[in-house]
């Protein structure tokens, strides 16, 4: 009997949950109007239509209500009705804009669109600032749709992508929403919690869509999107915008005026479209700003669009935002796509009274079980219905997700990918069992084989395994490697074993050991590619090498948010090694290989060093400060906070040596940072110092080593962690020692506006390097460079002309590199 009432009581509350005023919108050609802002007057309860002109606003009481319809190029219509039964019909035709100019007096030297420009300017700070604090309520739906995808990329399967998509190739392949509560405090204080999460075909999955990575505010100076683009109401918009006054309308008693913005220049970061801005209060009240992905420097984007709608609060005279629509397109590698992200901000108090430690670090977090809401909850809880589309993708993904996670789907398609083919011999080979979520993979020996000349040839084969408990968050890994020189005929293997104990703090404890062939800077500055390349083709064998047999244990854990420490304890026995070949390909007779003594190039065949052995403990602390996080139930994801630098502290102590002179000790601290200057590029700096204590007699393997090159290639897109032709070795040192690293990247700031020039869409890049040792003259590089160079969408090239200078003399050269 309990159990009926209950289920009496759930039927009557799901009808008055599922009461409403509901209704198709079009315009008067009988066209549906997508995206149209619904509300009750003088309230913020409100919704939007969906893409097929149908909108559900939900009402749980009878009565006089006024219904608003607001769409930009439309008059906005208010529809007083009584309610006596739920729910409520209403169907709504509305007008587009009379747009009237017979009252504006355009003069050959006065625009009038700058006038209504320049006073929003002069009030863009006010607005910014003028509400301290408020929550609202959040929702979002994102869907992306695909088409004709293509069978494979790189001969790997693209496959059905999670059943999205058609005969041809074509259909949904993301669909997601979320409901969530945001509150906001100046200065820059933004938290969220998410209510509940929808991801179609994943009925335990957690959705993209936040409230904080769609937060544009028009009234900033510029908005982020990857990279900075300008608003046309920025403080300095009139050296990149023209205007264009299109003509005005009144809502209600506020006049509207509608200015088309269009940019000075086609390859300036700047939006083209329309922005309405309400005389005299000089507010925005709407938006359709389109920006192309060329203007952005994401040259994969097309396009991308953003609609604002804006509704007046009497109570706070101010505009807030009630609706936003992201329509994009991107592609690449024949994969193109197309979607939209549609946001609704409702129920807005601009007063709320928060807990002392309402803000802190947490940006993000979500309420128990908000994955797991049933159908029920969302029929109700979102503001905007679904679509025929959205409909079905929700019903044939969800009806097949059982399937495709069931044990028997899952080993079938296991079964099938876990074939052995005659190509994995040489392209390497997976085996998984996706049900237990273990992998297991060997690496290729024909792409892990290089070249050096103290092994000669040496293929690698690296073998791992992985497994993980999602529910937990833990994890476990292992890992081998087997390598052998064929010159010097030496069979080398390393192994490791990892585990993570959870994907919160992060705790994770490694074992490690073996015998390896490592460089003397063991950064490894010169990559295994980098010096086969160098060494075969231009008989330049920089890199310089000793065999090491180890055995370490490593723990790390997060202490407390932004700060990490990890300790590492280790035992070597370090052993020279000599050129063991003088094989080449490119055979310059006026060169030959150096030895492999990084002190003494001309030590042919001489031992660098006296074999040995050390023992080691380090200790290092990571400080991130200001670090925001996202909390996950069970997972914790750290975010990048440009605000503040990143401080690393490290102890490192030698002891037990064979020799004990080599037993030292060593303090070294580096702090970075990478920033934005508003709209004029990134600013990237990287300090690093550091003494020895008791270190005048050490091994050079344990000197400090300065990530130099020698190559003109750089491999390792850290501009700032590496000098761009610095020797390798030549200013190792034992004592005391400091390094600065600097660039900023004006990203089209400054090439955007030179004619010719920019439609190259390259990026100007200025750099600065030192290296101060103790009772040493410093060593210096300044640098200039050109990035996103490439062909298309293919943009990840970097040039850079480097000036150096040690001791009076001085040292020019190109060089090559990678950036993503």
């Amino acid at each position: 009997m309990a159990k009926k009432i209950t289920l009496v009581f759930l039927t009557f509350v799901t009808m008055q949950l599922s009461a409403q005023v509901k209704g198709t919108i079009k315009n008067i050609k009988n066209e549906t109007l997508p995206f149209v802002s619904v509300y009750l007057e003088n309230t913020s309860i409100g919704t939007s239509s969906n893409e097929q002109g149908l909108y559900e606003l939900p009402v749980l009481d009878k009565g006089n209500y006024t219904v608003v319809f607001q769409y930009l190029g439309y008059v906005t219509l208010k529809k007083e009705i009584e309610i006596n039964t739920l729910p409520f019909q209403l169907d709504v035709i509305l007008n587009e804009e009379s747009i009237q100019l017979n009252e504006v007096t355009i003069s050959l030297k006065e625009n009038p669109a700058i006038r209504i420009i320049k006073n929003t300017i002069e009030n863009r700070k006010r607005y910014l600032n003028k509400i301290t604090a408020y929550t609202s309520d959040f929702y979002s739906k994102g869907i992306f749709r695909i088409k004709n995808a293509p069978d494979k990329i790189f001969g790997q399967k693209v496959g059905d992508l999670g059943g999205g998509l058609d005969s041809t190739r074509s259909g949904v392949v993301y669909l997601s929403e979320t409901v969530s509560k945001i509150s906001f405090k100046q200065p820059n204080l933004f938290k969220e919690k998410i209510l509940a999460s929808k991801v179609s075909g994943n009925n335990s999955g957690f959705s993209f869509n936040q409230a904080s990575e769609v937060n544009f505010n028009f009234y900033k100076n510029t908005i982020d999107l990857e990279s900075k683009v300008i608003s046309p109401i920025a403080s300095y918009a009139l050296n990149y915008y023209t205007y264009k006054l299109v003509g005005t309308f009144y809502e209600g008693s506020h006049l509207i005026n509608k200015i088309e913005v269009t940019p000075k220049k086609k390859t300036d970061n700047a939006f083209s479209g329309i922005i309405y801005i309400v005389e005299d209060d000089w507010a925005i009240y709407g938006i359709n700003l389109t920006v192309t992905g060329a203007q952005m420097g994401q040259p994969m984007i097309e396009e991308l669009n953003l609609k604002h709608i804006y509704s007046y609060d009497k109570n706070t005279n101010f505009w807030p935002l009630i609706s936003q629509q992201i329509y994009f397109k991107f592609g690449m590698l024949g994969i193109n796509v197309d979607g939209q992200i549609s946001t609704a901000y409702s129920n807005y108090n601009f007063n709320p009274q928060f807990k002392e430690n309402e803000f802190n670090n947490e940006i993000l977090s979500f309420v128990e079980n908000s994955n797991k809401k049933d159908s029920l909850y969302w029929d109700t809880a979102r503001p905007i219905i679904l679509t025929k589309e959205e409909i079905k993708d929700y019903k044939i993904k969800d009806s097949i997700q059982v399937l495709k996670k069931s044990k028997s789907y899952l080993d079938s398609i296991d079964k099938k990918d876990n074939k052995f083919k005659i190509a994995d011999v040489l392209m390497g080979y997976s085996y998984k069992n996706t049900y237990k979520n273990q992998y297991l993979n060997f690496s290729s020996v024909l792409l892990g084989t290089s070249f050096n000349t103290v092994q000669g040839w040496n293929p690698s084969m690296n073998i791992s395994y992985y497994t993980s408990d999602k529910e937990v968050g833990s994890s476990f890994s292992a890992r081998a490697n087997v390598n052998y020189g064929l010159s010097d005929e030496k069979l080398r293997a390393t192994a490791n074993i990892s585990y993570l104990f959870n994907s919160i703090s992060k705790p994770y404890l490694q074992i490690s050991g073996g015998k390896k062939v490592t460089q003397f800077n063991q950064s490894e500055p010169i990559s295994g590619i980098v010096n086969s390349v160098s060494t075969l083709f231009f008989e330049e064998n920089y890199a310089k090498y000793y065999d090491n047999t180890f055995v370490k244990i490593l723990f790390s854990d997060e202490l407390s948010n932004g700060i990490r420490m990890q300790s590492t304890l280790s035992y070597e026995k370090r052993s020279p090694l000599v050129n063991t070949t003088d094989y080449v390909l490119l055979n310059d007779k006026e060169k030959v290989y150096t030895s492999n003594d990084p002190l003494n190039e001309n030590n042919k065949g001489i031992p660098s060093f006296e074999e040995h052995n050390v023992y080691q403990f380090s200790t290092t602390a990571i400080i991130r400060f200001g670090q925001k996080y996202i909390s996950y139930p069970n997972r914790k994801i750290n975010t990048y906070n440009s605000d503040y630098p990143s401080l690393t502290l490290m102890y490192n102590q030698n002891f037990a040596s064979s020799e004990d002179a080599y037993n030292f000790g060593e303090i070294s601290a580096r702090i970075q940072q990478r920033f934005d200057i508003d709209n004029k590029g990134t600013f990237s700096y990287n300090i690093k110092a550091g003494t020895f204590f008791e270190a005048d007699d050490i091994a050079f393997v344990d000197y400090k080593h300065f990530n130099g090159n020698q190559t003109h290639v750089n491999m390792n897109y850290d501009y700032t962690n590496a000098f761009n032709l610095m020797p390798y070795y030549n200013f190792s040192t034992n004592q005391s020692y400091a390094e600065f690293h600097a660039e900023h990247n004006f990203s089209g700031y400054l090439l955007n506006k030179l004619p010719l020039l920019n439609k190259l869409r390259f990026e100007f890049i200025l750099g600065a390097k030192t290296l101060i040792r103790k009772d040493k003259k410093p060593y210096s590089e300044l640098s200039v460079g050109l990035g996103n160079i490439g062909i298309g969408k293919l943009r990840f090239l970097r040039l850079d002309y480097v000036k150096s200078n040690y001791n009076g003399v001085s040292q020019n050269g190109l060089v090559f590199g990678l950036t993503f």
